[in-house]
This record gives structure tokens, sequence and C-alpha cells, in this order.
């Protein structure tokens, strides 16, 4: 099956899981998956919450920032990877002054 998330509407989600700013992204979902392709401007993030009945995989498209897991901070720059296995939380950052372009997959389980 072909999914060309570029596509998708753009929907702006403001304060994702408490967070600060606002998250662009294309977005497909359906009962077994989320896949977007999301944009963080500059100074937002999304909220620490915790995957209950999914994991998730997040691929740095571009810029830099940085993720909470497990109350720790991790660096990202394009070509980064973060895995979030279920059960687990975390929060995703942008402290650059550019623009953090991700692609996430959060499939349940």
């Amino acid at each position: 099956m072909l999914i060309d998330v570029g596509k998708q509407n753009e929907t702006v989600f403001p304060q994702m899981y408490g967070g600060e700013g606002e998250v662009h992204a294309n977005l497909y979902k359906d009962p077994a998956i989320k896949i977007m392709r999301g944009t963080l401007p500059p100074g937002a993030n999304i909220g620490l919450h915790t995957h209950e009945t999914s994991s998730e995989v997040i691929y740095i498209l571009a810029g830099q920032g940085k993720v909470l897991y497990e109350g720790e901070y991790e660096p990202l720059a394009a070509g980064s990877c973060h895995y979030c296995p279920k059960g687990k939380g975390h929060s995703l950052i942008n402290d650059s002054q550019e623009d953090l372009v991700f692609f996430a997959v959060v499939p349940e389980q």
C-alpha cells in the first residue's frame, strides 16, 4: 500500500501533549498505525507523554533538537533516529533557530 504522507492535509496541533507552540503535520492514520511528517518550529515542543498502547519511531529529516527520554536529554539532528518503546515516555524539543522536520511512525500494539 503506497501512502504519500506529503499529500495528506496539513493539520496544526497547538500545545501537543501539553507542549509549547505548534506542531504542523501531514498525518495518515487508521486503527493500526499513525504515520506523520511533522515540523516543530523553533522553540516548540511536543510535551512529555507515555506510549501506553503503542511504540514510536522518529526519524529526523532536517534541523536539530533533542528528545527527553527516561529522564535524559538526547541530541537529535538530520539522520538521527529515536525509538520510544511501548510503556515508555518521551518529549520532542526544538531548541534551535530552525525548523525541526521529522518523520514518525506509531504502530498500535
